[in-house]
């Protein structure tokens, strides 16, 4: 599971695990994490979970480059697909920003001068 959303899906997402599975919490949409109960919600089906932070995986400007460069590779050669879900004008901000906070997108959006 990748949840990006945090303190409302956070149970639900373990909960849908298979024991062995893995829970990638990488966002707090709906608000920090509680405190996880290990015992309960970990242990209880050999979970793992991880609280990746980009920190820890590019230390450095050149680190950083280096994995903007190849994201950005497989984005142009068709490796990574992004659909945009939705265009607004430029001077439709404010829109996007309410859709946005209001939760009516389910993908990324873009502004178009």
């Amino acid at each position: 599971v990748f949840d990006g959303v945090g303190k409302s899906t956070f149970q639900k997402s373990i909960a849908c695990l298979k024991p062995r599975g893995m829970m990638i919490s990488f966002g707090n949409a709906s608000g920090p994490l509680d405190p996880v109960n290990v015992t309960k919600d970990i242990q209880s089906k050999s979970l793992f979970l991880t609280r990746p932070t980009i920190g820890h995986y590019f230390t450095n400007r050149k680190e950083l480059q280096a994995g903007a460069d190849q994201i950005f590779a497989k984005v142009k050669f068709g490796k990574i697909k992004v659909v945009i879900s939705k265009e607004y004008k430029l001077s439709d901000a404010n829109q996007a920003h309410k859709d946005l906070e209001s939760r009516k997108l389910t993908g990324p959006a873009i502004l178009i001068p």
